[in-house]
């Protein structure tokens, strides 16, 4: 499933974003993870419904949007995302967000209700505590290291993800793709297309900004958080564990657990179906109700 792209014009340049659907399905939106790109949600796509279209940007310093200028920061996403809506004549939709992407959509509807119908966040958008001083670093581990690495061709860059515990047994196509469309430069010095600076303001939001913390329990639309067993590296117990989510309680976010995924895994694997299941009853409660 071929998508079409196009940009939108943000603040400080153009904003690259990825179409899969027909020109007449209604577009929902999705926001992807912290050094990501927005062929992190090909697979989602390929799972909706023909009446949904997807919309994925390249998020600001990532991929196509990395010519992007700060300032960076979670507040300048929710600005592009809303540029997004403005330039395709969307009123009013569901946004899809794993990882810092779930952040981002949190974010998004505290600051514009009237723009976010529903939210749908793929292991994010709930933060941990965190012990003072930790950077993102520590957190995102091999997926930060990389961005500081070059790499002889895409070959190699391949065989360096490959080998991430995340992806082990599980490559693909897909992960492929996404892995590729992030990598930048010529042979024999190829590099991550991110920029440092934008994960590392990003990363500092996610870990301890009081408001990005705590929009999941200020969402004024329906939310349900898809969260999986195992974590970054595939360990066990991942980000979320039941002891944790008790926090959640009362905030009205429904969860889901995903018990044979990782972090990354549910984007790529055959659990892309169960999100895009989620997206399509998030629309219809909300945006088509």
């Amino acid at each position: 499933m071929t998508g079409t792209e196009f940009t939108v014009a943000v603040d400080g340049g153009a904003l690259a974003v990825t179409r899969w659907g027909a020109a007449d399905a209604l577009p929902v939106v999705a926001l992807h993870g912290i050094t990501a790109n927005g062929h992190s949600f090909a697979r989602l796509a390929a799972e909706l419904p023909d009446g949904l279209a997807l919309l994925a940007p390249d998020l600001r310093g990532r991929a196509r949007s990395a010519d992007l200028p700060g300032p960076y920061g979670l507040g300048a996403h929710v600005a592009d995302l809303v540029a997004l809506l403005d330039d395709r004549g969307v009123d009013r939709t569901v946004v899809v967000g794993h990882s810092m992407g779930a952040f981002v959509a949190c974010l998004a509807a505290v600051r514009h209700p009237d723009r976010v119908a529903g939210v749908v966040l793929v292991d994010g958008g709930f933060g941990l505590p965190a012990p003072p001083g930790t950077d993102i670093e520590a957190v995102i581990g091999p997926a930060m290291a990389r961005l500081s690495m070059t790499f002889a061709d895409r070959d190699e860059y391949r065989a360096f993800w490959r080998k991430h515990p995340a992806f082990a047994g599980r490559w693909s196509s897909w992960v492929d793709d996404h892995v590729q469309r992030d990598l930048v430069g010529e042979p024999p010095a190829m590099r991550s297309s991110c920029v440092v600076e934008a994960v590392r303001v990003d990363g500092a939001q996610v870990l301890d900004d009081p408001e990005v913390l705590g929009a999941v329990r200020a969402l004024p639309c329906p939310a349900w958080l898809l969260w999986a067993a195992r974590g970054l590296m595939d360990e066990s117990p991942g980000l979320y564990t039941p002891e944790r989510l008790t926090a959640l309680d009362g905030s009205g976010v429904r969860l889901v657990e995903l018990p044979d995924d990782n972090h990354y895994t549910p984007l790529f694997s055959s659990t892309a179906a169960v999100v895009a299941a989620q997206v399509h009853a998030a629309v219809q409660q909300t945006v088509q109700a």
